[in-house]
């Protein structure tokens, strides 16, 4: 078992305040007039679950490694072809940043699509609504 203790400023302590996925739910704090701050505990319980994305990047290839011999060949090859990627796109990124006019053109098309970006998507509340069912969609089609 685990606890923490968490301090919280007295206007965070809200109950059913409605955000964009939800409401909270109602904590059992009881808060003190004379204090400033407020003491939360927290007790976890159950077993330590291993659902980090590292972890099951490393279990998956520990089971891909000890699967079979050719899979190892592959799984080296793809290691080695990822480095030399990233190599090779770190040294071709600082060759296009030394020519002269490059980089600040690309800067003015960031900046050009970001504005793009917010006027079409984020300004008005039709488009923010059209962009939440874009990426549920999407999300929707990622995992199933």
């Amino acid at each position: 078992m685990a606890s923490i203790t968490v301090h919280l400023l007295p206007p965070l302590l809200l109950q059913d305040r409605k955000t964009l996925f939800g409401t909270f739910p109602k904590l059992p704090v009881s808060y003190t007039g004379g204090r400033r701050n407020c003491a939360v505990f927290v007790k976890a319980t159950g077993d330590s679950s291993e659902s980090s994305t590292s972890l099951s990047i490393v279990e998956s290839v520990r089971n891909v490694w000890d699967k079979s011999d050719e899979d190892r060949v592959g799984l080296i090859g793809l290691g080695f072809a990822a480095i030399v990627a990233l190599w090779t796109s770190t040294n071709l990124i600082s060759v296009i940043d030394k020519l002269p006019i490059i980089p600040n053109v690309l800067e003015i098309i960031g900046i050009l699509f970001s504005l793009w970006f917010i006027y079409r998507y984020l300004l008005f509340k039709p488009d923010r609504e059209e962009l939440f069912q874009i990426i549920n969609k999407s999300l929707s089609q990622i995992f199933g």
